[in-house]
């Protein structure tokens, strides 16, 4: 049973965006693709967690807090008699492993995942003691990507190849094993812990309004290649179609996610979309699928 789903993470919606309408430096480009990926991975092993007929309680996402450090938990899955902790990697290509270290082909170390799961596992103890809980905690890195390759990999369980998470999945589901009500107290301590936010805010490229592309992006390849033909957008680049109000309303969204402090009027609106002509078309659609405020001259929209 899926307790807590998963939430994106907060800043790549508006990393899409700024993808999207501007170049972002080589840092902050490596940043936000880092951060696609590994939500992807994390969204794939989710599908594994969905068909789970074993009886357990799932959480995603879990932000806490123990020993005054703050911790992230990929996914967390309570059982009757131990609690697995999951550190979710979507890396792909060939790696190495030496000395306990973790290499790519190129030869640059990268952070061993073993230690970053036994140092959750640790505080995540540490915190259930505090609350009363003293079910195990067993620990698990997820190689999710099939085109991942670990050479010379450790003979140790808490590694999960990509060729084992069917094998893995299967034995868990094999668990027989009934929850209780202690059970479903220690999910809701866990969610009653869960931070709002962070306290380590990212660090998010800075913009201003005439930096970023004017236009309407393709909702499926992201080309500025789109034009207006009568009901529908048109991509030149793949030939996707989107009904112009859809198309409008998602460019709004993004103004608004963008520029939360700007007030949302039409004429903006009719700028920063560029390529549908009419004030009044615009007008249109915002009436229909946004709330407006004020009057007249200061009519703009939320």
């Amino acid at each position: 049973m899926i307790y807590k789903h998963r939430q994106q993470p907060s800043e790549l919606p508006l990393l899409r965006c700024l993808h999207t309408r501007m170049n972002l430096s080589a840092e902050d480009k490596k940043y936000y693709f880092n951060l696609e990926k590994g939500f992807e991975g994390e969204l794939r092993f989710d599908l594994f967690a969905k068909e789970l007929t074993c009886e357990c309680l799932i959480l995603h996402d879990l932000l806490l807090t123990s020993n005054n450090t703050t911790f992230q938990i990929d996914s967390l899955m309570i059982t009757a008699e131990t609690i697995f902790i999951y550190e979710v990697k979507n890396f792909s290509g060939d790696y190495y492993y030496e000395s306990e270290k973790f290499f790519n082909m190129r030869g640059t170390e990268i952070l061993n995942p073993l230690h970053q799961v036994s140092r959750t596992a640790s505080l995540l103890r540490s915190l259930l003691f505090k609350q009363g809980f003293n079910l195990p905690v067993d620990c698990k890195v997820i190689f999710i990507n099939e085109h991942f390759t670990l050479y010379q990999a450790p003979v140790n369980d808490t590694l999960i190849h990509p060729t084992q998470l069917k094998t893995y999945f299967h034995k868990l589901n094999t668990l027989p094993f009934l929850l209780t009500k202690r059970h479903h107290l220690l999910a809701e301590k866990l969610l009653e812990l869960q931070l709002d936010a962070s306290p380590v805010k990212p660090k998010l490229p800075s913009y201003q309004y005439d930096q970023l592309e004017k236009g309407i992006s393709c909702a499926k390849c992201h080309s500025f290649s789109v034009f207006v033909d009568g009901r529908k957008c048109v991509c030149n680049n793949c030939t996707h179609e989107e009904i112009v109000e859809s198309a409008v309303v998602r460019a709004a969204k993004e103004f608004k996610l963008l520029f939360p402090k700007e007030k949302m009027s039409t004429g903006i609106v009719h700028d920063w979309c560029s390529i549908v002509r009419s004030k009044k078309r615009i007008k249109y659609i915002l009436d229909k699928n946004f709330n407006a405020a004020g009057k007249n001259r200061w009519l703009y929209y939320e």
